[in-house]
């Protein structure tokens, strides 16, 4: 046997067994220590800063969340300045930012012209640079990469039209807003990941209220690379076409969690993965609660995933958190 034949051989072993390792899991809820909870809220986001769990933003105004790993226990933070949903948040240099979110109520939400910045350190929220008036818009997927924040796609009407394929890169050392080449489709009410030095833009739908709101759900998968600024689409969509889900990358998989679509009323707990080494999706554990409308985190060895709302819509919103080992 070749050098070559025993290292792909021992490739597809190892993701093997580590997809058969998560396979074996099962997602367990995370009860406080003291029986705190969450404010229960929807298009909302969660991050993680340092041991800090910190869950954010959502319809209405509600005050930061933030979850103690080690003390298991919830407590509250300082209250947004404004009400800000339908966003990705991204952390660089310990602080949370959002960029692109909307406010108002539906359907005519209004993209935000600031990006806000929360300092848990601090427990501070300060408002950040304009964002250029011709590429305002809400619901993009955003991530971090070598130190500059990339803002995909995106809707500016609200959930009524206007959808975009734009991509941007935002430094925030210098301020600066570059336009970057469009994607291939437009889509909205997504989230975006990194996985070896590509952004994956996965799930999503384009908003169409009142009577279209959940129906054009997107499959395809668009991924721009970092190095060659172009993108692709992968030969295979995502399994489960949703809307509102979640999104993170793990190892060589990117990793598309809960969700919410026209095929049923409650929302996705299916849980699925597109592993970029041999180029195959396969399935991680279900969630216990389907849910939509927040953000998937890793801690550890863990992967969490709170509050967000448990049917198509926006109701119940819910105030739980529950967590899958991965390693």
């Amino acid at each position: 046997m070749s050098n070559l034949v025993k290292w792909v051989f021992t490739l597809c072993l190892s993701i093997t067994i580590q997809q058969l390792t998560i396979a074996q899991q099962a997602w367990e809820e995370v009860i406080s220590a003291d029986g705190s909870k969450p404010h229960a809220r929807h298009e909302a986001a969660f991050v993680q800063v340092g041991k800090k769990l910190i869950l954010l933003g959502g319809r209405g105004i509600k005050p930061v969340n933030i979850f103690d790993v080690d003390k298991k226990v919830w407590t509250n933070g300082a209250t947004p300045p404004v009400e800000m949903h339908h966003f990705q948040p991204v952390v660089y240099k310990n602080k949370v930012y959002i960029i692109c979110a909307m406010t108002g109520g539906y359907p005519g939400e209004t993209p935000l012209k600031n990006i806000y910045i929360y300092d848990i350190k601090k427990d501070e929220w300060t408002q950040g640079a304009t964002i250029p008036e011709n590429r305002l818009r809400g619901s993009t997927g955003n991530v971090v990469y070598n130190g500059k924040i990339y803002i995909s796609c995106g809707i500016k009407n609200g959930h009524i039209g206007d959808h975009k394929n734009w991509l941007d890169v935002y430094d925030p050392k210098i301020g600066t807003w570059t336009q970057l080449p469009d994607a291939p489709r437009a889509r909205d009410h997504f989230q975006a990941a990194v996985v070896n030095n590509k952004l994956y833009v996965a799930g999503g739908r384009q908003s169409k209220a009142p009577n279209e709101t959940f129906t054009h759900t997107i499959g395809e998968v668009d991924v721009f690379d970092f190095k060659t600024s172009q993108w692709t689409t992968l030969s295979q969509p995502l399994p489960t076409h949703r809307a509102g889900s979640m999104t993170i990358g793990l190892g060589n998989d990117m990793v598309v969690v809960g969700g919410e679509s026209l095929s049923q009323d409650n929302a996705h707990n299916q849980v699925e993965a597109y592993n970029t080494s041999n180029n195959s999706w396969h399935n991680y554990p279900s969630l216990i609660t389907g849910r939509h409308g927040s953000s998937v985190v890793k801690y550890k060895d863990h992967i969490y995933v709170a509050a967000g709302c448990g049917r198509r819509g926006g109701n119940p919103e819910l105030d739980t958190m529950e967590r899958l080992k991965v390693d």
